[in-house]
């Protein structure tokens, strides 16, 4: 694993590595004593082209997130950001999770209103996300919240987070100051919540950027077993308080926007893959709360995707891949962002198509790009920590879900091991 630009100053490397830095920006100094702090994110996406949108009236969606980080005060984002009208939302309440699991029920007396702008029934403007009021409450770093939205009115939901890996649930009527509800639907989506935040000092917040493999896919739900989470629990352990926002979104591509073919199936589902990882850089990374760090594991459905769920016309190159990723290091620096680089991992004979020798030859180009480049300011080389030591380019048994792409829990738990804390500091 690399050693970060930061560490090589510290220690005071040579005119070789000062040539080498001479013109990467200055980062940005530690946070104030008090400041906000993602401690929980989601990617607001989309819904499919085909395909019926789900509806509320008069029902109540309870969502469980899991937080990173802690503090005495939250707020909270809500989004309408692909909704072509104004949003409702007739009621917002915030309490601590009690239980773990599937729960959704709240800790008695930690239930709490949410106001934006002083009005508890807030009208999102179509295209706009909304942030809430603090709200006082004591969040324990690693701790759960159960967030309820309630609409009266007949609202279609057009702006979501599909993958959440947790089972949130709807209940009729305005339930959402109720200790336990009744589900009368479960989903495992988030339904226009992007986002909490913490108020305290001394932390910041690394932003996790990526596609499926960041978001969780083929971990069990409800466990939260993410890279991400699992990264936070050692930092926590480490005693190093920062906040983790995971804007992993599962089918994520780097250079294109969800393109399904034409009467393909993948036109009921393609959308929920977010719109590129370079389009959606200053509202996933740049706007988070406190974020100071950038982790990048991106790349791997660009190779994938043309000639499955993708036309062939968007096959990239190497180059074009590196070309992305080094605008992605440009614009984190530009804000004061340090950035760390992820090698993809081994896919070699995967269940959905993406493995090929030429796609074999473009991942192992980009990875040793990302690893002897210097332009990420360190590297997690998930692809040597995830290879089968008998095959290196084929997945580890041990961590594989079963398609040979995704890793599964034990899997996550590796690539999380991967991540060297010093990053952090």
């Amino acid at each position: 694993m690399s050693t970060t630009r930061r560490e090589l100053l510290a220690l005071g490397a040579g005119a070789a590595v000062g040539a080498a830095t001479a013109g990467t920006p200055a980062f940005a100094h530690g946070p104030s004593s008090e400041q906000w702090v993602a401690t929980w994110a989601a990617v607001p996406t989309t819904i499919p082209s085909r395909g019926a949108p789900a509806v509320l009236e008069n029902q109540t969606v309870r969502h469980v997130v899991h937080c990173s980080t802690g503090g005495d005060e939250l707020r909270i984002r809500l989004t309408n950001e692909f909704g072509a009208e104004a949003l409702h939302v007739d009621a917002v309440h915030v309490a601590l999770r009690d239980g773990s699991g599937a729960g959704t029920a709240i800790v008695p007396g930690t239930d709490r209103r949410v106001t934006f702008s002083g009005r508890p029934d807030p009208t999102i403007p179509a295209g706009a996300p909304a942030v809430s009021d603090p709200v006082r409450l004591r969040l324990p770093a690693g701790g759960d919240l159960a967030i309820s939205l309630y609409f009266r009115q007949r609202t279609t939901v057009t702006t979501l987070a599909a993958f959440a890996f947790q089972d949130n649930v709807i209940a009729a009527g305005d339930v959402t100051s109720a200790r336990t509800v009744t589900a009368t639907a479960t989903l495992a989506q988030d339904l226009f919540l992007s986002g909490v935040a913490v108020r305290k000092g001394g932390a910041s917040a690394i932003v996790t950027l990526g596609d499926s493999i960041t978001n969780g896919a083929n971990t069990q739900n409800n466990l939260n077993h993410r890279w991400p989470d699992l990264l936070a629990a050692r930092l926590r352990a480490a005693h190093l308080d920062r906040g983790i926002a995971n804007l992993g979104v599962s089918g994520n591509r780097l250079l294109h926007d969800p393109n399904p073919p034409a009467g393909s199936d993948a036109e009921t589902f393609a959308n929920y893959f977010g719109v590129s990882g370079l389009k959606r850089f200053d509202r996933d990374v740049l706007a988070q709360p406190g974020r100071r760090f950038l982790v990048v594991l991106l790349g791997v459905n660009d190779l994938g995707h043309p000639g499955t769920v993708a036309p062939p016309s968007e096959v990239v190159s190497a180059d074009d891949l590196i070309a992305g990723h080094r605008q992605l290091i440009a614009r984190a620096h530009e804000a004061g962002v340090v950035a760390y680089g992820g090698t993809i991992l081994p896919f070699k004979d995967d269940t959905l198509g993406f493995y090929s020798i030429e796609n074999e030859r473009k991942r192992h180009r980009l990875n040793r790009w990302i690893r002897t480049s210097g332009e990420y300011d360190g590297v997690v080389d998930f692809d040597r920590a995830m290879g089968d030591p008998a095959d290196p380019i084929r997945l580890n048994p041990a961590y594989d879900s079963g398609d040979h792409l995704h890793p599964n829990d034990v899997g996550m738990a590796a690539m999380a091991a991967a991540v060297n804390l010093r990053f952090f500091r």
